[in-house]
């Protein structure tokens, strides 16, 4: 059986201001001097959380955690203005430059998987490796198997409760659906929807 590395605390948190109102959430742990990775979480939404910490070896690395903007300890929470793959990957060099880290591992999981991707391509210079886990490309296909059909043949049960807060009208497009719920002015609307999106 596997396991994970030693629960660790962070060494150092840091906020760091970038496009207004974003303020990213980062975090290392480990060794100051080690190899340098950087935790790309999934999403949406969700962030780093403290088991990232334990997929590294804290005596060889140097783990850094960063809460994507709208996402875990970044502020604000869920702000979807000025929240592109391309302002995160301008938010990764951010980071990467704040830290003085010439070069980084990338370590990501579902849509961090792709936002790895995407860095790696765009600075190649500033990648030493990437380890990807849960891969989830974000392609129009990959998007509507996974909230549309296909994903819902393999687990019809949660489907069911995915479904549910949608009227049947609008379950031809349900990305479109649960964005309208989840931008909504409606509180209540808005955390059942998350809530439904989260589970499924």
């Amino acid at each position: 059986m596997l396991t994970l590395f030693p629960e660790l605390k962070p060494n150092a948190q840091h906020r760091i201001a970038v496009d207004p109102p974003h303020e990213l959430y980062v975090e290392e742990c480990g060794n100051p001097e080690g190899i340098p990775v950087l935790v790309v979480h999934g999403g949406p939404g969700g962030g780093c959380e403290d088991f990232h910490r334990r997929f590294f070896d804290a005596e060889r690395f140097r783990i850094i955690l960063m809460d994507q903007r709208g996402a875990g300890r970044s502020t604000p929470l869920a702000e979807l203005e000025g929240n592109s793959t391309d302002k995160l990957v301008e938010d990764m060099e951010t980071v990467r430059s704040f830290l003085g880290v010439d070069k980084w591992l990338l370590f990501g999981g579902s849509w961090g998987s792709t936002l790895s991707l995407v860095y790696a391509q765009l600075h190649p210079d500033r990648v030493s490796g990437l380890v990807l886990r849960g891969i989830f490309l974000c392609r129009p296909q990959d998007i509507h198997w996974f909230y549309q059909e296909g994903a819902s043949r393999v687990f019809p049960d949660y489907w069911l409760d995915f479904e549910a807060p949608i009227p049947m009208d609008e379950r031809g497009d349900m990305v479109s659906a649960y964005y309208k719920r989840l931008t909504s002015a409606n509180e209540l609307e808005q955390i059942q929807a998350a809530k439904a999106w989260s589970v499924w």
